[in-house]
């Protein structure tokens, strides 16, 4: 499968498909975890929850970038961005974990957009940790 790959646009087109079906996935496994229905809330015009949605998603793709970057096989990247989603879910776990105060999915729910910031710059912030870190 690897010398499938080797053409720069089959490895981009390969790579773009994969990361995609990966999101997807990671994106259905937070919504498991969340007590709030994402696309419902976002569709509501929940800033808050979109904020968090998308450092989620920016925070996987950075992770997957520093994967592609660094592995010369796609099983390897793949291996990695997994690995970093996995780190990333603990991230929400320690968020929550971290405010004993209110619980983070409650303020998302009721569109705390300082909550939802706050999970936009951990996930992101995180995420580059993880990048870095990847080798």
């Amino acid at each position: 499968m690897e010398n499938f790959f080797a053409h720069d646009y089959v490895y981009t087109a390969g790579m773009y498909s994969l990361v995609v079906i990966s999101m997807i996935v990671y994106l259905s496994i937070f919504e498991l975890v969340t007590k709030y229905s994402t696309w419902s809330e976002i569709k509501r015009g929940n800033v808050a929850v979109a904020l968090a949605t998308g450092g989620k998603i920016f925070g996987v793709a950075n992770v997957f970038r520093h994967s592609m970057l660094h592995n010369d096989t796609v099983l390897t990247a793949i291996g990695w961005g997994s690995y970093g989603f996995v780190l990333l879910l603990f991230v929400y776990f320690i968020f929550e974990f971290l405010t004993p105060g209110f619980k983070v999915d409650h303020e998302l729910g009721k569109d705390n957009r300082a909550v939802g910031l706050l999970s936009f710059i951990l996930s992101v912030s995180l995420s580059y940790i993880i990048g870095a870190s990847i080798g």
